[in-house]
């Protein structure tokens, strides 16, 4: 028998004073069996780095990710279907990312864990070709401390300053700040 995805809810509190984007979020994540607490988590994270002010050219949402390999974790679509944001958490590979890169308009991977820079060190030159590829790593220490925020329901405090993002569960919290990898050509 298979098992089904565990549903978790988030009330999420952003107040990011870089980008100035700011409000309460309803989130609703089916975490798939195979995905861990610290996977999770930082899918949570990328939302909040990635969530445009507004809806005008359509809602960052999480996509199917892990149950689907056509889909990234979150994505964002104008109101014509076409791909304004792909993005990737964890380590996907150089062909993944070349085609997302070819479909969206930008694409965003937030690379996590102790072996991310392994992952990254021989795929950096070859994805140099894509323009609109942005690579950020977050250290594990740090990714473990988000993953010990995981709770069924959370009520989640997300605050972005300077580049440092604080993020508080109302009994713990966390500060992390996120390394860039790559980033896309100016055009």
């Amino acid at each position: 028998m298979a098992l089904k995805s565990t549903i978790f809810k988030a009330q999420l509190q952003l107040a990011d004073m870089d980008r100035h984007v700011y409000g309460d979020h309803a989130l609703t994540l089916a975490r798939h069996p195979s995905e861990t607490d610290e996977r999770m988590m930082m899918r949570v994270l990328a939302y909040a780095l990635q969530l445009p002010a507004d809806d005008h050219r359509g809602a960052l949402e999480f996509a199917k990710g892990l149950s689907d390999p056509d889909e990234p974790d979150l994505w964002q679509k104008d109101l014509t279907g076409a791909l304004v944001q792909w993005i990737e958490v964890g380590q996907p590979d150089e062909r993944r990312l070349l085609k997302a890169a070819g479909r969206a308009e930008r694409v965003s991977v937030f690379a996590y864990s102790s072996s991310a820079l392994l992952w990254w060190q021989p795929l950096a030159n070859r994805l140099t070709r894509a323009e609109n590829l942005a690579v950020w790593q977050l250290p594990a220490d740090q990714s473990q401390a988000l993953a010990l925020l995981a709770e069924r329901s959370m009520r989640l405090q997300v605050n972005i300053q300077d580049g440092t993002v604080s993020m508080d569960n109302g009994s713990r919290g966390v500060e992390l700040t996120l390394q860039p990898l790559m980033k896309p050509r100016e055009r």
